[in-house]
């Protein structure tokens, strides 16, 4: 007996719409087939859900080739069985603080398959104290590595106010070099990211020297200069998209095994992430209030036309600050491709949003608002998976910024401003 098909050419019997798309396999018991297991499939906003035939078969239909959350209903389990997380596929583990709920997503083809064996053993059952731990810490991890974007795009706003729509290419462009130099050219980990960094800064030098710098002098206006940006941002990703493709890539040593820290889960790579950016941010705070280029660049944030009347050279420090976002940009993406985990063409583009969100929730132009708007967005992204659906998280941090924006227009650490 097939699992439930077509009933027509467009549905099948338990009322899925047939794509191209879908997840399917078999659950077994003592090499016996499972009946009447339920299954259901989450995300980009689709919801699906079947049960298995008398022969153990599923099979879930998905709209579009995506990353997806596939739950087993432990409820419809027999009593006393677990999924068997020792017999998964390799690369396939139960997602923290559950034993049937997987993310999941498709190879090269428009079919995966997930066979999963029962087991006997104990269901983990999580309490909200623990889930809510759990979740500050991961808000934590994303929140400071959200924060090394946003504070060189706050400082490029401060210097030029020009709000930089290609620095989702920036972070993007970080975790390419750091993919290709390490899982392309098999060089060890430590050149790969010493790369991106290099690779970061010189990004950063070559879009002020050849773009930004020769249109400031020809005197194009703020709107103008964001509408090249959007240009730049547009062409660069899509040239990512032809340099490598459409695939994920996976950085090396992605996904270990967690390490239980009572109720919360923690791999080495994220206890090296959180600490590699409080390094970097103590260093970026260090240069701002410490080195003379750091002073000028808060300078010409608060008064660039004072700044410039009282000696400094404000192209030169537009330049510094250019090359110090490339190298934080850089190093966002590394992180951002362990976090994920995998690097696309258009990883980027899903930070972008929140960026601007921190940056603004922390007080346009200052670098310090955007660390603390930040880790403000990385705890409500986090955090809010406790209420909602996963796909909407970072409509949270959005809803966050509208309601302090409402109490403080300037933002966080924003200074007022009277116009007219």
């Amino acid at each position: 007996m097939q699992p439930p098909l077509a009933a027509s050419a467009e549905t099948t019997d338990d009322g899925q719409e047939v794509t191209d798309f879908y997840f399917g396999g078999v659950i077994t018991f003592d090499d016996e087939p499972v009946e009447g297991v339920e299954l259901s499939v989450s995300g980009s906003g689709f919801e699906g859900e079947t049960e298995t035939d008398a022969e153990g078969k599923w099979r879930l239909y998905v709209p579009e080739k995506e990353t997806y959350t596939i739950t087993v209903n432990e409820e419809t389990l027999p009593d006393g069985v677990i999924v068997d997380a020792s017999l998964l596929p390799e690369g396939t583990q139960p997602i923290s603080g559950t034993t049937a709920s997987f993310e999941v997503e498709f190879g090269l083809t428009g079919t995966k398959i997930l066979n999963l064996f029962l087991g006997e053993g104990e269901r983990i059952t999580v309490s909200f104290i623990d889930q809510l731990a759990s979740r500050l810490v991961g808000g934590l991890n994303f929140g400071l590595l959200l924060a090394l974007a946003s504070m060189g795009a706050a400082l490029i706003y401060g210097t030029t106010r020009l709000s930089n729509f290609a620095h989702a290419e920036m972070v993007t462009w970080g975790g390419l070099v750091a993919v290709v130099t390490t899982s392309m050219w098999m060089l060890p980990p430590w050149i790969g990211i010493a790369a991106a960094v290099i690779g970061g800064a010189l990004l950063g030098w070559a879009m002020d020297a050849g773009i930004w710098r020769p249109l400031r002098r020809r005197g194009l206006g703020i709107v103008q200069l964001m509408i090249v940006s959007i240009g730049l941002s547009l062409a660069l990703r899509y040239l990512f998209q032809y340099m490598i493709g459409g695939g994920t890539y996976q950085l090396p040593g992605a996904s270990p095994e967690p390490i239980r820290l009572g109720p919360i889960s923690l791999s080495y790579i994220d206890m090296i992430a959180m600490g590699v950016s409080i390094v970097v941010i103590i260093g970026v705070a260090f240069f701002l209030t410490r080195t003379r280029v750091g002073k000028a660049t808060r300078a010409i944030s608060d008064n660039p036309q004072l700044a410039a009347a009282s000696g400094i050279d404000v192209d030169r420090v537009v330049r510094y600050v250019w090359i110090l976002a490339g190298t934080l940009a850089a190093i966002s993406g590394v992180l951002w491709g362990y976090f994920r985990p995998g690097v696309t063409w258009n990883m980027g583009m899903q930070m972008l949003l929140l960026i601007f969100a921190a940056i603004t929730l922390g007080g346009l132009g200052t670098a310090f608002g955007a660390l603390v708007g930040s880790l403000i967005v990385g705890m409500a992204v986090e955090v809010s998976t406790l209420w909602i659906p996963s796909d909407l998280k970072y409509a949270s941090a959005l809803v966050i910024l509208i309601v302090i924006l409402l109490v403080r227009p300037q933002g966080l650490l924003g200074r007022k401003e009277r116009l007219g």
